[in-house]
């Protein structure tokens, strides 16, 4: 057997990205790992599901990070989407939204895109 147990994002500036993922997912830290070059925090909704994302702090990483051309990201499913649409909205944070496929992407501090859909 295998499943899924988190994805990583490497982040610039870790309490920035910590206060950018409690506000905009309400995602909050589930364990962390302090090491002298790094540390490690693993963040989840608050139970709904097991999945957990990682963000990887490096302590003398000063350069953005270059995320090249992939297109890949993260989704969240919302059953309060027009909510959090509006939300999103007030933070600043959309970066594409397509309404015709009815979903939106938002993009955090170090520009990792998240896409938001609405539960079907």
């Amino acid at each position: 057997m295998i499943k899924f147990a988190h994805n990583n994002f490497n982040v610039l500036n870790l309490e920035k990205s910590l206060q950018f993922y409690k506000d905009a997912l309400n995602l909050t830290e589930v364990r962390r790992v302090e090491k002298p070059d790094f540390t490690l925090v693993y963040l989840g909704d608050n139970g709904e599901t097991p999945h957990l994302l990682e963000l990887t702090w490096l302590k003398d990483r000063t350069e953005p990070y270059d995320l090249g051309e992939d297109e890949f990201h993260l989704a969240f499913v919302t059953d309060d989407f027009e909510s959090l649409h509006e939300k999103h909205k007030k933070m600043g944070c959309i970066c594409f939204e397509n309404p015709a496929m009815g979903i939106y992407f938002i993009s955090d501090p170090d520009n990792y895109w998240l896409e938001i859909l609405p539960e079907r």
